[in-house]
């Protein structure tokens, strides 16, 4: 009977924040790995817990390599996160090139997230019933960038473009995301529904004074309407509050729009 070939074994070190994805005991520092074969990269580095949507280098012994390149042992990988504000070009690229225009697919657990990503202008895919299949179908359809906490979501194939969010409050969730997709200069407020995700659209003051109560008629000049749902909105007293709590995790808001 033969023996079993024995495993083979490289080391590898991860960077900043994919250091979340690990055990505390890897995390920071350069470990061995064993495995059986010649896997891919890619393979390994998701075998270790880190999904490949978030990382944007690997140098396998101070080279550049793609998610196909196969160990065979005794390699030093080092894996870093995505980079949003440096050029890396002349390296290997790993995934696609970032969307032009991002735009957002949601999963279940992230509706507050939803909610302040439209407020803030952001064109955002949410249900609450939608499962793991159809947010990579729509991610992959429609260009979407899917957002989750879910690395099991973005460990499938499939997935070019998502976003493992490290924070749990959906305040920090919206400044994690303007972070790391330089998003703020993109901001538009209330000019999307926050409950369906539809583009607002003026109208005129005497067309909305059947429909608004009327202490908020009677003190309002400023109404819109969303093309989709027909929500009406205008702007609210609430508005200060809400550019408070954005701006107390650094996200500032300007209170001289409109919101329902």
């Amino acid at each position: 009977m033969p023996m079993p070939e024995p495993l083979r074994h490289c080391e590898f070190r991860f960077y900043e924040e994919l250091n979340d994805f690990l055990p505390p005991v890897q995390r920071k520092r350069t470990f061995e790995h064993r495995f059986d074969g010649t896997p891919s990269v890619k393979d390994r580095i998701e075998a270790l817990g880190v999904p490949h949507t978030e990382v944007d280098l690997i140098l396998v012994d101070e080279v550049s390599v793609d998610f196909a390149y196969l160990l065979r042992g005794g390699e030093r990988v080092a894996v870093y996160p995505v980079f949003e504000r440096f050029d890396l070009t002349g390296v290997t690229q790993l995934r696609p090139r970032p969307l032009r225009d991002p735009t957002f697919v949601l999963d279940v657990h992230l509706g507050r997230l939803a909610r302040y990503l439209r407020l803030l202008g952001f064109d955002t895919r949410y249900r609450n019933d939608f499962d793991d299949t159809e947010l990579v179908d729509i991610s992959l359809a429609e260009h979407r960038i899917v957002l989750t906490r879910d690395t099991g979501l973005l460990k499938r194939s499939a997935v070019t473009h998502g976003a493992f969010l490290h924070e749990t409050d959906p305040r920090r969730q919206l400044r994690e995301v303007l972070d790391r997709f330089d998003l703020r200069s993109r901001i538009t407020p209330f000019t999307r529904c926050a409950r369906c995700n539809g583009l607002l659209a003026p109208i005129p003051r005497d067309d909305a004074l059947a429909e608004a109560p009327p202490g908020v008629a009677r003190n309002e000049h400023q109404f819109s309407r969303c093309r989709d749902c027909a929500q009406l909105y205008w702007p609210g007293s609430h508005l200060p509050k809400l550019s408070r709590r954005l701006s107390e995790v650094g996200v500032t808001l300007e209170v001289d729009s409109q919101e329902a």
